[in-house]
């Protein structure tokens, strides 16, 4: 039986502070996040929305650096562009803070503390680079090098951006330093970490046990990395960036991102409620949701519960509801590259339409799989449902009210089996909306509300009031009645999917703000109650608007092509018989899979014409396992064997990597022997 609780947290995944905020960020987390707050508030439900910007970590630092000013500078920068692009989308947090603050780094701090205090921690001493010209130690992106995978002069040290193998430092060819270009050397340095696999079976249980409901995605990625067993992961790491280690002998340490940051939504609660935060996160009574990307699924499931127990006098959450991907226009979302609509343009080129890309990010959010946004879309559903099915009821209702009777809603007279009919068909909405509200299928949660406006547009259309006004100005009262309350209704059903719009709804109808146990009333709007001056609850976006936005994206297309394809220069010369050296071959891709607890590896088993073997290959980003399978490609078979993510990988699949960074087979124009040499 499901528990029932006093109260409910909900927190939303922090934000990098290392650049604004897009639409994939709205789509994946925060208006689902916002949509499931607004929806308990409206229920008289005690919750509280805990959100906040994530700014310690090596990415900022690379970002000062290369920007040439301090870390602070940038999370300054980027806090207060994401805290407004927020506000502006009407994400509706009690709090959005940051970790920089202070409150923040005394809750971390002291988080920190009681564990290492309770023996929760274990100590290592590992060797790692050590910058001697910069006197630091090197974190894995401040550490570049020849790839001995694909042999790329500007791998990193932690991953090979070229052939998307993951690397260690102690992998690459010919190491050095990004701060000063000197090549490091190998110093000791002692470090904490926290031993997951102690709380392995707790978490089992936990999860593969007592939450069998959570989201298909969520429940399997948490399997797959308990099922290959949980090891201590650091919790400090050298950098001059980030929270102290509060221990003495431990200067020029601080406390890892990923066990600073989720400790962010504490320190949040403690900052806005500092006498009764505790209830918030200890109470038995208190239900905590996290809503994330599943990119985040292993930090928020594993990783935050096992500091969480470790601790041992909070809550752990209830649920992750956790959503996959949303691409542009057939596109992965990248920072990098520019390719996303970032939502402060957004609002410059579409000013007052906040509840547009709500609507259309949440009719195509991505719950159970990625999903594409294209411009077309967004005009589509803008025009064909928000414009043509709601705004289109709103309106007439408004306009015949007030010409037949001045603005004021009509006396109801004796209702006709049809109208039965209508009223019990938009009163099951109520249900059927909470019934995906409660599970986060906000998806269909708000398909379910737009049913409301097709009932009335359906109702208007049958009862063809401007006809009836010609006989009986009593049956016209009634319909017109009943179609404001539906519109009434309808401020209420999308109050949590379109709240800048439910408002205006609401203004226009001259109503108050009514909780949720109102939906399906018919009584709302009483006789003789004055509405105002009818107004275009949405507006039809043209083509050509769409098109300087698809522009837009293809001039960044051109922009990056240009920047980024730039012929290499050749390597140095080699002489024939080294050459002759490499034994390229085809073969044929039997069997593909996904490598777990990456993004990029896929491991393959091939056949050579000589042998089936397995190989690793970093093009699970590009291509689906099943997308692969019979397809002839070429193989280096001679590379020697080297083990990647504990599997033993023989070979090389040879691509090619186009402009866009999309990465091509290399194959035959048409099907040859398996083991056919390439020469």
């Amino acid at each position: 039986m499901t528990k029932k609780f006093k109260r409910t947290t909900v927190t939303a995944a922090l934000p990098y502070a290392n650049g604004p905020v897009h639409i994939g960020h709205l789509a994946g987390v925060y208006v689902p996040a916002d949509i499931y707050v607004r929806y308990l508030r409206l229920k008289n439900e005690e919750v509280l929305f805990i959100g906040g910007s994530d700014e310690h970590g090596v990415p900022i630092t690379i970002r000062a650096k290369k920007e040439g000013v301090k870390p602070q500078d940038i999370v300054d920068k980027y806090h207060h562009i994401i805290k407004k692009s927020f506000e502006d989308f009407g994400i509706s947090f009690d709090i959005y803070s940051r970790t920089t603050s202070k409150t923040h780094h005394k809750v971390a701090s002291d988080f920190f503390k009681k564990l290492y205090d309770q023996g929760e921690f274990i100590e290592k001493t590992s060797e790692q680079y050590y910058d001697e010209e910069a006197k630091q130690f090197l974190a894995d992106r401040y550490i570049v090098g020849t790839c001995p995978h694909c042999k790329s002069e500007n791998a990193y040290g932690d991953q090979c951006e070229a052939c998307g193998t993951s690397l260690s430092p102690t992998d690459l060819i010919n190491p050095h330093s990004t701060i000063s270009g000197s090549k490091p050397v190998m110093r000791e340095t002692k470090h904490w970490y926290l031993p997951l696999d102690k709380h392995e079976a707790g978490l089992r249980k936990w999860i593969l046990e007592d939450h069998k409901e959570w989201k298909a995605n969520v429940y399997g990625q948490c399997k797959s990395w308990l099922d290959m067993g949980l090891q201590p992961r650091a919790v400090s790491r050298d950098l001059d960036w980030g929270i102290p280690v509060p221990l003495k002998g431990a200067e020029g340490k601080v406390l890892y991102v990923w066990f600073d940051a989720p400790i962010g939504y504490i320190s949040n609660t403690v900052e806005l409620l500092p006498d009764s935060w505790e209830k918030w996160w200890k109470d038995k009574d208190t239900r905590l949701i996290h809503f994330i990307g599943k990119d985040n699924i292993v930090f928020h499931c594993i990783v935050f519960p096992s500091m969480l127990k470790a601790e041992g006098s909070y809550i752990l959450p209830d649920n992750v509801p956790a959503n996959e991907f949303l691409n542009l226009e057939g596109d992965k979302i990248s920072t990098s590259r520019n390719w996303a609509v970032w939502l402060n343009e957004y609002l410059e080129d579409f000013p007052g339409k906040q509840d547009v890309l709500r609507y259309v990010l949440t009719a195509n959010a991505p719950e159970t799989k990625d999903n594409d946004f294209t411009w077309k879309d967004f005009q589509a559903r803008n025009n064909n449902e928000l414009v043509a099915i709601f705004g289109n009821f709103i309106n007439r209702a408004m306009v015949l009210t007030h010409k037949y009777f001045e603005g004021k809603i009509p006396a109801r007279d004796v209702l006709t089996d049809y109208d039965q009919e209508t009223i019990a068909e938009f009163v099951s909405v109520k249900k059927n909306v909470e019934s995906y509200l409660d599970v986060f299928r906000f998806r269909d949660a708000q398909k379910e509300a737009m049913t409301l406006a097709r009932i009335g547009n359906k109702y208007l259309a049958d009862t063809e009031p401007w006809k009836v006004a010609k006989t009986d100005m009593k049956r016209v009262g009634t319909i017109l009645n009943l179609s404001l309350q539906i519109a009434a209704n309808l401020s209420i059903a999308f109050e949590p999917f379109l709240p800048f719009s439910s408002k205006k709804l609401r203004d226009m109808l001259g109503m108050e703000a009514f909780k949720w146990n109102s939906l399906g009333s018919i009584d709302l709007l009483p006789e003789g109650h004055q509405t105002a001056k009818p107004e275009l609850l949405f507006e039809k976006i043209e083509d050509d608007v769409v098109e300087a936005q698809i522009k837009k994206l293809q001039d960044t297309k051109k922009a990056n092509e240009t920047a980024e394809h730039k012929v290499e220069p050749a390597k140095a010369d080699i002489d024939f018989e080294q050459f002759t050296k490499m034994d390229i071959r085809i073969g044929k891709v039997l069997e593909a899979e996904l490598v777990p607890k990456t993004s990029k590896l896929m491991k393959l088993k091939v056949d050579t014409g000589m042998d089936q073997r397995t190989i690793v290959s970093g093009i699970a980003e590009h291509f689906k396992p099943e997308e692969v399978i019979g397809k002839q490609v070429c193989v280096l078979v001679n590379l020697e064997a080297r083990k990647l993510r504990g599997i033993e990988s023989q070979g090389m699949i040879l691509m090619a990597e186009d402009a866009d960074g999309k990465l091509v087979f290399i194959q035959p124009s048409e099907i040859v022997t398996n083991g056919s040499q390439v020469k």
